[in-house]
């Protein structure tokens, strides 16, 4: 379709179905989040709402929110970016195959930024506080922008070429920000923005700074596709657009989208940050406030007939899960090019994504030598925790394909079966102590700041998968109680409560627990441990979790995902029974146990408002706005 704004998307949409517009009044403080979060569990329709209170701006929801409508957003141009993805993977398969690839030289043109010298976004001038200020969660430190495409440009090299395009949270209002003239900017470590941030700040002067909201949809997708560093995100929005990208030229500022419906503009001056957040972020909890760059806002343009998109994120799965699933789409066949001899990467949505990595391997060295000691997979999973975003992996689980063909690591069950079935805890856990983590991730040592495990395993199953829970269940130390099971060989225990404490200041980086709190908790553990000893009809299942609530955790595989790789923190909260250190290698003997109980330390988890669900439920009801949509 290649469409150049919102609105053209949106009358497309609504002619077949997939979009509705409602003029009845609603609220972007919590409502419409509210009615996102409903409509993608539903695999509802866009929604395009007229007359959001306190703006004058639209506001579209649930744009991305079905792998049917991505798919009809982008039906002219997946197939044309999927047969440069092979030629990029392997260039003689266009002599192998011409016909296929007839198009790709003139595909291959619609990736190059095109330099304009005006467009539609400079119709007209707003201010922050004009915008629509929806808050997703009633903890959120004020309105942010959920669906940005932050632009920079290298300071040094300035240009479309050496440009930076990448979905970073913006917050528009709240905290000490001076309304309509301050906005705070979150970036993470491994970010392309940072790169450009590093060289203004030796430069000694401020970097410039452009976000972009609306346009094409094809921005916001390629804000967040993980392409290699130097490759302008600008090239691939072309491909997905299927037209060249309009980028306005300026003497001695950065380019900016022509077809943007709204373009914010500013600059981070060296040394200036303030407290940005809370957010209620992917990982399902609250994301504190923290000291980020503060953005000094110059303009806002916006184009004639602008619209305001937004997404809402929290526990998954949420619209941007897929996102996820599209970039895999995308870029799945490129992994064994970047990552020689691993077949499949996945960032596991349920757990978070950064959390827990699966990966699929391949023991490719000494063939005349059978072991089942795990040897090139530690090199790629060292390659793997080398690669930009994947570095903010906290477990990565890798096995080797060749053991079982087609084995895929998005199959959670059979890849977490396989390795569970052949891992051997005395030697396949390999620890990363003191190092970085996501910045969203508050189960660490303090901000950005916990380890990592890598489990790698290989060999012929040494163990049969326990499915039930064995007669009678065994006596378990006080505390412990409600034994279920959650998959094959993997077992769920309610464990004694960690009393929680007063919050610390959300901007507090100090110690975040004490050495007497720490010793509390770990001491649970061990007495477990202690009690899983020789003999114990438990110790059949190679991993045990200790969670708040069994019964919970074992309702599904997504709670099982999102409660374990959230809550702990490897170098902390991993145990093992009869556990020993060997040449500074830790391991185990029996079960492996990881603590995943909510502790003092934690976030909170998000939760909805109780008298916004009851509005909400009031506008689904029959008769309502909403009616019909399947929300209530």
């Amino acid at each position: 379709m290649g469409f150049r704004s919102l609105a053209a998307c949106v009358t497309a949409l609504q002619r077949e179905g997939e979009a509705v517009v409602v003029d009845h009044p609603v609220d972007p403080h919590l409502e419409i989040a509210e009615i996102q979060r409903r409509l993608f569990r539903a695999g509802g329709p866009a929604l395009l709402f007229r007359r959001p209170r306190g703006s004058s701006f639209p506001v579209l929801i649930n744009l991305y929110g079905t792998r049917r409508r991505i798919e009809r957003i982008f039906a002219d141009t997946l197939e044309r970016v999927r047969r440069l993805v092979e030629l990029k993977i392997d260039p003689t398969a266009a002599l192998q195959r011409p016909w296929r690839y007839l198009r790709a030289p003139l595909d291959a043109l619609t990736t190059l930024p095109r330099g304009v010298r005006s467009g539609p976004v400079l119709a007209r001038t707003t201010s922050l506080s004009a915008l629509p200020g929806v808050v997703c969660w009633p903890g959120d430190g004020g309105p942010f922008v959920t669906l940005p495409a932050v632009y920079t440009e290298d300071p040094a090299r300035p240009g479309t070429r050496h440009s930076n395009l990448g979905m970073y949270r913006v917050q528009l209002a709240g905290n000490d920000y001076v309304p309509d003239r301050e906005a705070g900017l979150h970036y993470q470590l491994h970010r392309g923005i940072g790169v450009h941030h590093a060289a203004a700040l030796a430069r000694g002067e401020p970097l410039r700074v452009a976000i972009f909201v609306g346009g094409s949809p094809a921005m916001a997708v390629s804000a967040v596709m993980p392409l290699p560093e130097g490759l302008s995100e600008l090239t691939f929005a072309g491909a997905l657009a299927g037209h060249r990208i309009p980028m306005i030229r300026r003497a001695g500022r950065p380019s900016i989208y022509a077809d943007a419906d709204f373009v914010i503009e500013g600059t981070v001056a060296p040394g200036q940050t303030k407290p940005e957040g809370p957010f209620g972020d992917h990982l399902g909890y609250y994301a504190r406030r923290h000291d980020f760059p503060l953005m000094q806002v110059e303009r806002v343009w916006h184009r004639e007939g602008a619209i305001w998109p937004i997404t809402v994120v929290g526990r998954p799965p949420q619209e941007d899960t897929l996102f996820g699933w599209l970039v895999h789409e995308l870029t799945g066949p490129v992994i064994p090019t970047v990552l020689p001899g691993v077949s499949s990467v996945h960032a596991v949505d349920a757990s978070g994504v950064h959390p827990l990595l699966l990966a699929v391997g391949s023991e490719r060295y000494l063939p005349w030598r059978r072991s089942d000691r795990p040897a090139e997979l530690l090199t790629q999973a060292s390659a793997i925790l080398g690669q930009g975003q994947l570095s903010l992996a906290k477990y990565l689980f890798i096995v080797d394909g060749a053991e079982c063909p087609g084995l895929d690591a998005h199959d959670v069950r059979p890849f977490l079966a396989h390795l569970l079935a052949r891992v051997d805890w005395r030697r396949d856990c390999h620890f990363h102590t003191e190092t970085t983590i996501d910045t969203l991730d508050y189960s660490g040592a303090g901000f950005n700041v916990g380890s990592k495990l890598v489990v790698a395993a290989r060999g012929p199953a040494v163990r049969d998968l326990p499915h039930d829970l064995p007669s009678g269940g065994g006596r378990l130390p006080e505390g412990f109680a409600e034994p279920r099971v959650c998959l094959p060989g993997i077992v769920a225990l309610t464990g004694p409560r960690i009393e929680p404490r007063p919050r610390l200041d959300a901007g507090d980086d100090a110690a975040i627990w004490s050495a007497t709190e720490q010793a509390a908790w770990t001491g649970d553990v061990e007495r477990l441990c202690d009690a899983l000893g020789a003999g114990h009809p438990l110790r059949a299942f190679p991993l045990v979790i200790v969670v708040d609530d069994a019964g919970f955790a074992s309702a599904s595989l997504e709670n099982l995902l999102w409660v374990t790789f959230t809550r702990s923190n490897p170098a902390v909260d991993v145990h093992g029974v009869e556990a020993e250190v060997r040449q500074k290698h830790w391991g185990c003997r029996g079960p492996l146990v990881i603590d995943a109980r909510l502790k003092p330390h934690h976030a909170p988890p998000v939760e909805e408002d109780s008298e916004v669900s009851r509005r909400v439920d009031a506008l689904c009801r029959s008769g309502g706005p909403l009616a019909g949509l399947g929300l209530g």
